[in-house]
């Protein structure tokens, strides 16, 4: 059994387990993504994923394995985004996405500090964690957390290439 990942707190946010009322952020979250994320990764013609359908998806899941955190503003309750373990097979990897409107204030760097304190403590000896070669600010954001980019590409496409990164905890 994996160790509970239930909420983590820093001086500026409060990093909680996902609820149904956090879909409409996470939609919001899905209608501001770069064009280059593939397909599968944004709203389609149809209008999927909606709230409802994210809604669905946060019902069903069963925390048997930690997962992502809903990140919350400390001071005001305002929920920016997530951060939190996914999985590659029985691989963990770092994951965060933050809403537009509050990148460059290091709350993405902040958030991942705390997961990665909570998975040196669950001892994990490491974590990955796969960005797009196009996205600066994320690989700039795994550089402060420790992470060193291997020469690994996990997939190539005409959206780009997504990097492997790697830190030891």
């Amino acid at each position: 059994m994996e160790p509970s990942l239930d909420a983590l707190e820093t001086y500026r946010l409060v990093l909680r387990r996902q609820r149904e009322s956090d879909a409409e952020v996470f939609h919001r979250l899905w209608t501001e993504r770069d064009e280059r994320v593939p397909e599968h990764r944004r709203i389609d013609a149809d209008g999927h994923p909606d709230v409802q359908d994210i809604a669905a998806h946060i019902r069903g899941l069963d925390g048997s394995r930690p997962g992502l955190l809903t990140v919350v503003l400390r001071e005001t309750g305002q929920i920016i985004g997530y951060c939190g373990i996914v999985w590659d097979g029985d691989e963990p990897e770092l994951a965060f996405e933050l809403l537009r409107a509050v990148h460059n204030r290091g709350y993405a760097t902040e958030a991942g500090r705390a997961v990665l304190e909570w998975a040196r403590q669950a001892g994990y000896p490491q974590l990955r964690a796969s960005v797009w070669d196009w996205n600066l600010a994320s690989r700039r954001a795994l550089e402060k957390l420790g992470f060193h980019e291997t020469d690994v590409v996990i997939k190539e496409s005409a959206h780009g290439r997504s990097l492997l990164t790697v830190r030891e905890l």
